[in-house]
């Protein structure tokens, strides 16, 4: 078994969690998806990761219970360790990841969509939420930390201690995810998201810049104001050094549309 499967065009690589039935992940899932992130993020090929599920009906249930009830702590701590690790590329790669939640995103299966950077949803009867205080653990995935960013202090609190499992039209209106749709199967929804991600590749978007928009979004919300700016001015003077940046300019005078290449 691949456990995620991996496939890359048009500028977006799709990388589908694929463990039926609800897509849980172990110590081997973590790795495939480190290697997935990996081969995207050093390909020059690729401007956006789309991060989905396989089947109809889960994006991601989190972790494998069976697999942590049976593990040793010194095993678990390590598989959370690298879990976390793996998340975290997903931050820290500078192209754009969209998580397209095609079903349940519950658990350790929201805590990755949260380290995506921005997430669509399939609408109907699919839930999200993080659950774990009913095992009697906290979300040890990152959840603690980014939905607190996400949403404030309150509210996730609230819903973590809580234990809330919801819709994604709350989600939305939570400010969780970005867009929902409605699909008749996951297929429908892929190509949907597929659409909304091909905005952010050349030669429509300039994806060097959106890039690194996200990496003075994501690395400048923890540091200082006075720190952040000059993070943005660093990041600012590398794009004007690129194509894209003399592409943009010449066609914003020549009133014409760009045609950026991503450089």
């Amino acid at each position: 078994m691949s456990h995620v499967d991996y496939h890359a065009e048009a500028g977006i690589a799709q990388i589908t969690l694929n463990v039926p039935p609800a897509n849980c992940y172990s110590h081997e899932l973590m790795l495939a998806l480190d290697a997935a992130i990996l081969r995207a993020r050093f390909d020059p090929a690729v401007h956006v990761l789309l991060l989905t599920g396989a089947g109809e009906k889960f994006f991601c249930a989190g972790a494998d219970i069976g697999m942590l009830q049976t593990a040793d702590p010194e095993f678990k701590y390590n598989f959370c360790l690298h879990a976390n690790e793996t998340i975290s590329r997903l931050e820290q790669t500078p192209k754009l990841v969209i998580a397209a939640l095609n079903g349940h995103c519950v658990g350790g299966g929201l805590e990755i969509a949260l380290a995506a950077d921005l997430r669509v949803a399939r609408r109907g009867a699919a839930r999200c939420g993080l659950p774990e205080v009913k095992l009697g653990v906290l979300p040890g995935t990152g959840g603690t930390q980014r939905l607190v960013r996400a949403l404030g202090k309150a509210k996730a609190i609230e819903l973590m201690a809580t234990g809330e499992t919801f819709d994604f039209d709350r989600a939305l209106a939570l400010g969780l995810v970005n867009q929902v749709w409605d699909a008749e199967h996951s297929a429908a929804f892929l190509a949907q998201a597929r659409e909304y991600a091909a905005q952010f590749v050349p030669p429509r978007a300039a994806s060097r810049a959106v890039g690194l928009i996200k990496r003075a979004c994501q690395t400048g919300a923890e540091l200082s104001l006075q720190d952040g700016l000059a993070l943005e001015r660093e990041l600012q003077q590398r794009l004007f050094t690129g194509d894209d940046a003399r592409e943009g300019i010449a066609a914003y005078i020549e009133r014409r549309g760009p045609n950026f290449t991503g450089r």
